[in-house]
């Protein structure tokens, strides 16, 4: 009986020599953003005289990365940025660490700090460690409860329950909150599922409803109403919903007819102002019309023969229209200044003989 107490210390600490190191708990399961205490208290002998070195190590769930230093005591120093993953959230729990306490606090808790975590302390000649298993789960949390189908008198439609988020494994447990609190016994066996199938409901059935979830580090709940209704009325609803197309139709036509008949008429309005336009003869020049007069003129002269120099000496010459042409067409009368007949002697005008053709083609 004596060796009992010997044979149960060996159970919870590993030592050599006379140093050793007792731990409460082994596995240790904490929630996401929480803060995890991992204990490593150790007990010194008369014979452990070296300088005290306390290390703790990490070994990641994954096992694809090696042991990972995160906080360290030597020389009566502290390190604890070894570990970028930890680092400013691992700290020793005890200023005095040589008063035998190393354990550690590991703060705002995430999924990748899961892993094994090593205690080791040494002081020559002693030497212990001790591994500490750390879980991290997520809580239950975001927690929908809704309705899938119909609630119709006689109609089959189901109770469903769903978290956003939360560690497996979950457990589900329903309750009816209002009215008759006694649930339907075919209900009974999903009373602890995520999902409850209705069949044939009744108005029984309506009332209050409360899920929760739960898992080993939280719970959550949310709450349902349920109201079992007669049936409506499906063919007045169809009715219903074929006049209003009908009516959207007739609607849509109306708008369309009432916008071509104003592009049409818009469009026979320009058509119509466009032909106005070109029944209008366009101005003459009246610089034009001066010249073409003088070219005329200009022409009589070079063809005179002493035959017709008389007839012309007897018309007026200058029939040029004068300023008073150019004046508003709108005038009834434009009068045409004398001009005395033109002397062909100061004009340079030579008179021509024509030489006379007799009846046997000789010249005279």
């Amino acid at each position: 009986m004596a060796l009992l107490p010997f044979v149960l210390l060996c159970g919870f600490a590993d030592f050599t020599g006379s140093l050793s190191i007792t731990t409460p708990e082994q596995m240790i399961e904490k929630a996401k953003g929480e803060t995890a205490y991992l204990p490593c208290k150790f007990t010194l002998g008369p014979e452990d005289q070296g300088p005290l070195d306390i290390e703790w190590l990490l070994s990641p769930a994954d096992n694809q990365k090696v042991d990972q230093v995160i906080i360290l005591y030597s020389g009566d120093k502290i390190y604890d940025d070894y570990y970028q993953g930890l680092k400013g959230r691992v700290h020793f729990t005890s200023t005095d660490l040589k008063s035998g306490d190393a354990s550690i606090n590991v703060t705002s808790l995430q999924l990748s700090d899961i892993g094994t975590y090593q205690c080791k302390v040494k002081k020559a000649p002693g030497v212990g460690n001790k591994k500490i298993q750390l879980t991290v789960l997520v809580k239950p949390s975001g927690t929908r409860c809704y309705i899938d189908g119909s609630e119709e008198i006689g109609s089959d439609f189901k109770l469903k329950c769903e978290p956003r988020e939360g560690s497996l494994p979950l457990r589900y447990e329903w309750q009816k909150l209002s009215n008759s609190q006694k649930l339907p016994t075919s209900w009974l066996p999903e009373m602890t599922s995520p999902v409850i199938s209705v069949k044939n409901a009744t108005t029984e059935y309506s009332g209050t409803y409360s899920c929760t979830v739960k898992n080993r580090v939280g719970s959550d709940q949310c709450l349902l109403r349920l109201d079992v209704v007669p049936p409506s009325n499906r063919a007045g609803t169809i009715a219903g919903a074929i006049v209003g197309i009908l009516l959207a139709l007739v609607l849509i036509g109306l708008i369309v007819f009432c916008c071509r008949k104003k592009r049409r008429e818009e469009k026979y309005e320009k058509e119509v102002h466009h032909d106005i336009r070109e029944d209008v003869p366009p101005p003459k020049s009246r610089t034009s019309t001066a010249r073409s007069y003088l070219g005329s003129n200009h022409s009589s002269l070079g063809s005179m023969s002493p035959s017709n120099m008389e007839g012309y000496s007897k018309t007026q010459y200058n029939q040029v229209p004068s300023e008073d042409f150019e004046r508003d067409p709108q005038s009834p009368t434009l009068p045409t200044a004398k001009v005395a007949a033109p002397n062909l002697s100061r004009m340079g005008a030579v008179p021509v003989m024509i030489p006379a053709q007799s009846k046997d083609g000789s010249i005279v």
